[in-house]
């Protein structure tokens, strides 16, 4: 069969960028190797998604929001972040910010369950579940997606969104760098004894990284806690109640007493930033273009920024009557991407680097940092208005940053 566009991986970025492509003329086709069952209902895998102010805006755009039930929808208020043993530690208002709310925080199996009823019920989108591409071949006149149930996709562009471990983008002959941190994150819902305050923790501790994400119950958050592999594994030995006391103990009891209330899940700590975003015929999207380090809290943003900038170029095209998968184009959205990621990427994989090493030259360094941007205003302004910015046309906060650095040299 043939189609404008095969897009493969059905995760939430795919999902939104197939939903972004409605009413645009496009004929679309959907790989996923998960069956339908599971995507309609998908199994609660743990991790809660901060959403931005403009993440936001695009979710409801996209008509997700409104599938969210309350229970769903987390109110992020503060933020603060702590160093060693520290009992205050950067703290971001909102007020600071100027808005009621930094954020949101989201179940990612609830996010992916909206996306996929918001794609299934377009008729413009062939689903095509529990199936694999073997491989993909490029010809004049356009490329053909092999399935491993022996049927093959024509397509005009094929756009990878199968995770930051894309097969796909390998068969493209793009490399990609990554960072092993060598570290296992464990995230799990707790009930805890204290109010939460709707304010988010990113706890370094000296030889672990706790992380503590209000959820829409004052008493429940979720927990993430990141050690070396070996660690992780006696941690996910302990029964719930065992599970319970250590995290309490872990946290200085500055939660109260805490109880475990939802599944555990682990995942290794890898980041990764593709050399390119596109090939011929072909582009990558979501984690497969650039997986982050979660201490920043902006993968699936910038998941959703990268689908939006696509998108909006193929439905530019298509009104224009070009071809959409003119290289001109394709590298347009490169270059818009690479801009608006690449920073901060760089930035996190330092940031997380540092902060997780415990020499003691490191520890010095991590308090004069974390001390000196409490000091900062105009630093503490930028970094949240990544979160709460509307991305309506103004200067993004790395502009600015570059903008005051410049400002700051001796002329």
């Amino acid at each position: 069969m043939s189609f404008d566009v095969v897009v493969v991986g059905a995760g939430p970025v795919g999902l939104c960028f197939v939903r972004s492509l409605a009413g645009s003329g496009l004929r679309i086709a959907l790989v996923e190797r998960q069956d339908e069952a599971s995507l309609r209902a998908p199994l609660d895998d743990g991790r809660e998604i901060a959403i931005t102010h403009h993440s936001r805006r695009l979710l409801i755009e996209l008509g997700l929001w409104s599938r969210l039930s309350e229970e769903e929808l987390s109110a992020l208020r503060d933020a603060k972040v702590l160093n060693g043993d520290d009992h205050d530690g950067l703290f971001f208002s909102h007020e600071e910010a100027g808005k009621s709310l930094m954020g949101w925080l989201l179940p990612n199996h609830a996010i992916r369950r909206a996306a996929y009823a918001a794609a299934a019920e377009l008729p413009e989108v062939r689903i095509v579940t529990g199936v694999s591409v073997t491989t993909v071949r490029n010809g004049s006149d356009g490329a053909d997606v092999v399935l491993d149930n022996g049927e093959i996709l024509r397509a005009q562009l094929v756009v990878a969104a199968d995770s930051r471990f894309s097969s796909l983008r390998r068969e493209a002959g793009i490399a990609a760098g990554m960072h092993d941190f060598g570290k296992v994150m464990l995230v799990c819902k707790m009930r805890h004894e204290r109010v939460h305050d709707q304010t988010a923790w990113e706890w370094f501790a000296f030889g672990q990284t706790l992380a503590l994400l209000p959820l829409h119950d004052a008493h429940t958050s979720s927990v993430v806690v990141t050690l070396p592999p070996q660690q992780m594994q006696a941690l996910l030995a302990l029964d719930d109640a065992a599970l319970g006391v250590e995290m309490a103990a872990r946290f200085q009891q500055r939660m109260g007493a805490m109880n475990v209330t939802g599944p555990r899940c682990a995942y290794p700590l890898v980041g990764v930033y593709a050399r390119h975003f596109v090939a011929d015929r072909f582009a990558v999207i979501g984690d497969a273009a650039v997986g982050m380090h979660p201490v920043t809290a902006h993968g699936f943003n910038f998941g959703l920024l990268g689908q939006e900038t696509l998108s909006r170029k193929l439905r530019a095209a298509r009104a224009a009557s070009e071809p959409i998968w003119n290289p001109q184009l394709l590298q347009s959205y490169e270059r818009e991407h690479r801009r608006a990621t690449r920073p901060l990427y760089l930035a996190t994989q330092l940031l997380a680097k540092l902060y997780t090493d415990d020499r003691r030259p490191a520890r010095a360094l991590r308090k004069l940092a974390l001390d000196g941007s409490a000091c900062l205003g105009p630093f503490k302004r930028m970094v949240m208005s990544g979160l709460t910015g509307d991305r309506d046309g103004s200067q993004s906060p790395m502009t600015r940053i570059r903008s005051l650095l410049q400002r700051m040299r001796p002329a």
